[in-house]
């Protein structure tokens, strides 16, 4: 399993503020319009179209004001667990930083790991925009 993470974010938010949104993917509905095709969303699944590739992911595990555990399911194209990790502290001051464990092989790491940590900042750092109110 190759482990990528992204930088860390301060959201000017209580932790359990920001968990109870990222941790039920209804919640992303206004986020993903326009971006992927067929958004179904229910609390703790979802599925989508993004280039003709369906993609089906859950929470899998969840600890509220610390972490969102999700990952595919059995037929994701790809074994990968990823992770929003919550730390606040301060009352209004909340770190997040996003971990990818993805199992990929030799040919795919060199193709598309720079590409994954890259992924992984920006969708961090606009996670960290829309919570701090900087469209």
């Amino acid at each position: 399993m190759e482990k990528y993470e992204s930088k860390q974010h301060q959201i000017r938010r209580p932790a359990e503020q920001v968990y109870a949104i990222i941790s039920d993917f209804r919640n992303f509905t206004p986020a993903v319009q326009g971006r992927v095709e067929d958004w179904h969303a229910e609390e703790s699944e979802c599925s989508f179209r993004v280039k003709g590739v369906s993609v089906r992911l859950r929470m899998v595990d969840k600890e509220p004001g610390n972490f969102v555990k999700i990952s595919g399911d059995e037929h994701s194209p790809f074994d990968f667990t990823m992770w929003v990790q919550l730390k606040q502290v301060a009352d209004y001051d909340t770190r997040m930083r996003m971990v990818l464990h993805i199992k990929l092989n030799m040919v795919m790491k060199m193709m598309v790991g720079s590409k994954l940590k890259d992924g992984l900042d920006q969708m961090a750092e606009q996670m960290a925009r829309a919570f701090n109110g900087e469209f």
